[in-house]
C-alpha cells in the first residue's frame, strides 16, 4: 500500500513522476459537504417511524437498451425510486478572529457553534431500509435526515463509516422500501452506458447519462489521496450533491458509487466499483468497520526516466533496471519495517503471484488477512530475498490522511 512516507530527495523525485490533478469530492457546494450557514431554514419535523408504503421492492427485469430507445427512461423508472437525498448536519467550533475580545480571554480566542448543513445522495439496498452513500456526506454528523421520493422524511442511524473507501452505511426505519439492484464491476468495458442519478446543487431526482470513459483508474491516475480504489471514470455530469449516488448501466444495475470530479474539468468523473462498495458495506453493516491490512511501503514502477532520477539523488540506494515495482520508501514501525523490507527492493511477486504492477501490490495486500503473513520476494541489488510480512490494520490516522 502506497504511503506517504518519503524522504525529500524522494519526494523530488516523485514529483516529476507522477501525475496530479486537483479534485474535489462530489458532495455539495462548499468542501466535502454542503455547507450552509446556520441562518439556513430549519429541516420540518420529521416522521418518528416510518409507515409501511404500499410500494413494494422492485421486481427487475434486464432492460435492453438495443431493443428501447426510450432504455434510459426505463432505467429511471425502475431504480429512481431507490435514489435518496441525504441531508447531514454537524456542528463546528469556529475560533472569533477579534483581539479586543481575546484580551479579555488570556490571549485565547473564543469559539463560537456553527452549524454546517451537507446534502449528498444515497440509494437503498434492502428492503428494510439499508442505505449506501459516501463517508463524506455523512461522517461526524450530529443528525442524519434520509428524504425518499415519495416524499418522506426519515432519520437515519450511520451504521459505519470507512474513510480508505469514501464509503458509509445508513439505516433508516421502514420496510417494504424500493430496492436497486447491484451489478457486476468487473466486466465494464469503456464505452458501455453510464448513467447517474442523484441530487446535484440540491436539485433533486436529477438523471445524467454518459458512458464509461476507462476502468481500473488508480489514485496515482486521478490524484486522490486515497490508495484503495481502481475508480471507474464516466463522462456523464456528476456535480456537488451527486456523491453518494449510483451510477447505473443500461440495464438498471448499479455498477459504482459517484465520489468524486475533477476541479475545472469536464466531463471526468469518478465511481466507486461497485464489488468494492459490495465488500465494505458488508463489514460496514455486520461489524460497524473495515478491516484494511497496512504494510507500509511507499512503490514506484520503474522506468528510465524514474530510474535516472533516482540515480542522480541521494536517496540512499542506486537501481540497475528500468521496469518492476520498486520499494521507494518504507514507513518507520510499519509491519515492513520490522519485516526487513528496504528502500531499493524492487518486488518480483507477493504470495507466488509475479508482480508487474503496483496496484497488484495492492491487490495483494488487500485481499490478505491482518495478521497472516504474506510472502514476498525481492530483489536487493544482486540478490534475491524471501521476507514474510504481517499486516496489520492500517492505523487511524493513515485512513485520516489518505482523505486528505
Amino acid at each position: 500500500m502506497i504511503q506517504k512516507y518519503m524522504s525529500a530527495p524522494v519526494k523530488q523525485i516523485l514529483k516529476h513522476s507522477a501525475f496530479y490533478l486537483a479534485l474535489l469530492t462530489a458532495s455539495s457546494s462548499v468542501g466535502c459537504s454542503a455547507i450552509r450557514g446556520s441562518s439556513q431554514p430549519q429541516e420540518p419535523i420529521l416522521s418518528q417511524t416510518a409507515p409501511v408504503a404500499p410500494t413494494q421492492p422492485n421486481q427487475l427485469t434486464p432492460i435492453r437498451s438495443s431493443d428501447n430507445p426510450d432504455y434510459v427512461t426505463q432505467v429511471v423508472k425502475q431504480t429512481g425510486p431507490a435514489v435518496v437525498r441525504i441531508n447531514s448536519t454537524r456542528t463546528v467550533q469556529e475560533e472569533l478572529q477579534d483581539p479586543s475580545i481575546e484580551q479579555f480571554f488570556g490571549g485565547q480566542a473564543p469559539r463560537k457553534q456553527q452549524v454546517q448543513r451537507g446534502t449528498g445522495s444515497g440509494f437503498i439496498t434492502s428492503a428494510d431500509g439499508r442505505v449506501v452513500t459516501n463517508a463524506h456526506v455523512v461522517e461526524g454528523a450530529d443528525s442524519v435526515v434520509v428524504v425518499l421520493t415519495d416524499g418522506r422524511r426519515l432519520r437515519g442511524e450511520v451504521v459505519g463509516t470507512d474513510r480508505v473507501t469514501d464509503l458509509a452505511v445508513v439505516k433508516i426505519d421502514a420496510t417494504g422500501l424500493p430496492t436497486a439492484r447491484l451489478g457486476n464491476s468487473d466486466n465494464l468495458l469503456p464505452g458501455q452506458a453510464a448513467i447517474a442519478i442523484g441530487n446535484p446543487l440540491g436539485l433533486d431526482n436529477t438523471v445524467t447519462q454518459g458512458i464509461i470513459s476507462a476502468t481500473g483508474r488508480s489514485s496515482a491516475d486521478v490524484g486522490v489521496p486515497t490508495e484503495r480504489i481502481n475508480f471507474i471514470q464516466t463522462d456523464a455530469a456528476i456535480n456537488p450533491g451527486n456523491s453518494g449516488g449510483p451510477l447505473l448501466n443500461s440495464s438498471g444495475e448499479v455498477i459504482g458509487v459517484n465520489t468524486a470530479i475533477i476541479q475545472g474539468a469536464q466531463g471526468l468523473g469518478f465511481a466507486i466499483p461497485i464489488n468494492t462498495v459490495k465488500r465494505i458495506a458488508e463489514q460496514l453493516a455486520t461489524k460497524g468497520r473495515v478491516d484494511h491490512p497496512y504494510l507500509g511501503v511507499q512503490m514506484g514502477e520503474l522506468s528510465p526516466e524514474l530510474r535516472s532520477q533516482i540515480n542522480q539523488s541521494n536517496a540512499g540506494f542506486k537501481v540497475n533496471q528500468d521496469s518492476g515495482v520498486i520499494v521507494i520508501a518504507v514507513a518507520p514501525n510499519s509491519p515492513a519495517a520490522r519485516a526487513g523490507l528496504r528502500p531499493g527492493d524492487v518486488i518480483q511477486s507477493v504470495n507466488n503471484v509475479a508482480i508487474q504492477s503496483s496496484r497488484q501490490v495492492q491487490e495483494q495486500v488487500e485481499a490478505s488477512s491482518i495478521g497472516n503473513p504474506m510472502q514476498i520476494t525481492v530483489k536487493r541489488g544482486n540478490q534475491t530475498e524471501a521476507i514474510a510480512v504481517k499486516p496489520e490494520q492500517l492505523p487511524v490516522q493513515e485512513a485520516v490522511d489518505r482523505r486528505g
